[in-house]
């Protein structure tokens, strides 16, 4: 291909992804700025990102068979052409959390396609042999950079016009993308009738449980696990929906999703290592950029550090590009783990005075180690599913693509789970010390209320304020601890998980030796 299409191409892979990406974080990360706006709370307003999350966590499963049943093209331009229509419903028919939930739904269900797209152009004018190294490598860097550019972002659309300016940017991007689509077809490989009657019965099925899965995990932290019945409800008729698929799919000759291969030891390993990345990178997914809300740090202050996290992402994607082959996947899941245990420790160390200056290092780390990490483990496991056929490709992407829909959504609200907790406890420990027989609390809040005393003339009344804001600073400093023993806890996850690699590869290579003297003399 001519090196202007070529880039023509790669241009259109990252217009997808940005719409994609940019629409799927965009209420994300602006969760507070937006819930005025539709006069909700917090908890209300996270019902967007639910809504969104339900339906994509499992779409995806069911375009693989469609695009190979209908072709590439039909499916590419039927799919943007959804988009487009989601966003502009997104942009003009929102006006309330409710209409907002709906429309956002519908999103999440136009975007599944997306990344599938942005994936597709930018492999397509790359020559067969660079498909699985460079071509993968700039594909999975460029679905991963919507986090920073979003936040990047989000600041001066808010400025321009709130929410409204927010979806059209979304808009904009969906458009941009329907004239790439058009303009540049893909390559359409032949068409295999694949699609069965108890194909759609396992998908809704599996949509099901998947999509209850994803509301649990986005809401459950916010109403808590054991106080809102209807999470444990939405997580009984997960298990039912799944077991189910399970039972249908395990009796098929022509499965849509291999059961046996997905729960051997290998599939089963790759599932776990990619759950592991996506826990760990919550450190810088969640943790970052909630710890600085928490410290009342607006968006517009964190830009700096979100330019310093997407320039690491993009070297770790050229990284890859230029170094990622065949047998040397061991050797970047090392460098990632190193990357994100050194990160995660230095972000420990954290106080109420850490601005977003001061952790440009330590992330810069974690996204660097992010970026390294799924190219290597992406390109491994799709070598061995291609050559195991077609069946076991879609088996693949199921594998891949639930570890980083739900694995991403389990590792937000573990994390958000542990640092409820930590914060808890730690506020319990400050506070059990504070007695205004103490003089030292006595004169800490005295001062504090000392700030009230040119409006308020009642000792009693300024003495509450007083310790009114001395609660609140010790919710601040238990809050700061929290997070610090997140990401010790995420440093030694990471760690324990390099320890295990590298002992692992030194019993392959002892293996190894061992066999080498023993083949020889038998020979």
């Amino acid at each position: 291909m001519p090196v202007p299409r070529a880039l023509a191409y790669m241009l259109a892979s990252v217009t997808l992804a940005m719409t994609q990406q940019i629409g799927q974080n965009i209420v994300n990360t602006n969760i507070y700025q937006i819930q005025g706006e539709l006069g909700a709370t917090v908890a209300e307003t996270n019902w967007l990102v639910a809504a969104y999350m339900a339906p994509n966590v499992s779409l995806s499963i069911a375009l693989i068979k469609i695009r190979m049943q209908y072709g590439l093209r039909n499916f590419a331009e039927i799919s943007i052409a959804g988009f487009v229509l989601a966003a502009a419903l997104n942009f003009f028919f929102v006006q309330d959390l409710q209409s907002a939930v709906a429309v956002r739904f519908m999103s999440g269900m136009a975007a599944a396609p997306m990344s599938s797209l942005a994936f597709f152009y930018m492999i397509e004018p790359m020559p067969p042999q660079r498909k699985l190294t460079v071509g993968l490598s700039l594909a999975l860097t460029n679905t991963t950079l919507g986090i920073p550019v979003t936040r990047l972002i989000s600041p001066y659309l808010l400025d321009l016009g709130g929410f409204h300016s927010l979806t059209m940017i979304e808009m904009g991007l969906a458009l941009l993308a329907f004239g790439f689509v058009y303009a540049l077809p893909l390559a359409t490989p032949p068409r295999i009738k694949w699609i069965g009657p108890f194909d759609i019965v396992s998908y809704l099925l599996i949509a099901i449980g998947f999509g209850s899965i994803a509301v649990a995990l986005s809401l459950g932290r916010l109403y808590w696990w054991l106080e809102a019945p209807w999470l444990g409800w939405l997580l009984a008729v997960a298990m039912v929906c799944l077991m189910l698929a399970a039972i249908i799919e395990l009796h098929r000759e022509s499965p849509l999703v291999d059961i046996r291969w997905l729960t051997s030891p290998t599939t089963l390993h790759f599932a776990g290592t990619l759950l592991l990345l996506r826990l760990v990178l919550a450190e810088q997914t969640v943790g970052a950029s909630n710890f600085f809300q928490a410290l009342g740090i607006q968006n517009e202050q964190t830009v700096p550090l979100y330019a310093i996290i997407l320039a690491a992402i993009i070297a770790g994607g050229l990284t890859c590009a230029a170094l990622l082959r065949p047998g040397r996947e061991n050797g970047f899941y090392g460098a990632a783990l190193a990357c994100v245990t050194l990160g995660a420790w230095l972000d420990s160390g954290a106080t109420s005075l850490t601005r977003p200056d001061d952790i440009w290092l330590s992330q810069s780390l974690v996204a660097y180690g992010s970026a390294l990490f799924l190219p290597a483990a992406m390109a491994q496991g799709l070598g061995a599913a291609i050559v195991r056929g077609p069946i076991y490709i879609l088996s693949f992407f199921t594998v891949f693509l639930f570890t980083q829909s739900i694995g991403g959504l389990f590792g937000s609200a573990i994390f958000g789970t542990f640092i409820t907790l930590r914060t808890t406890f730690h506020y319990n420990v400050l506070t059990e010390h504070f007695t205004l027989s103490d003089p030292l609390v006595a004169q800490r809040v005295s001062q504090l209320g000392g700030a009230y005393g040119h409006v308020l003339t009642d000792p009693t009344l300024t003495r509450a304020e007083g310790v009114s804001l001395l609660a609140q600073q010790a919710t601040r400093e238990a809050t700061v601890l929290a997070y610090n023993d997140a990401f010790l806890l995420i440093s030694l996850i990471a760690g324990l998980a390099l320890a295990g690699l590298l002992t692992h590869l030194a019993f392959l290579q002892w293996k190894a030796r061992s066999a080498a003297p023993a083949a020889s003399a038998t020979t």
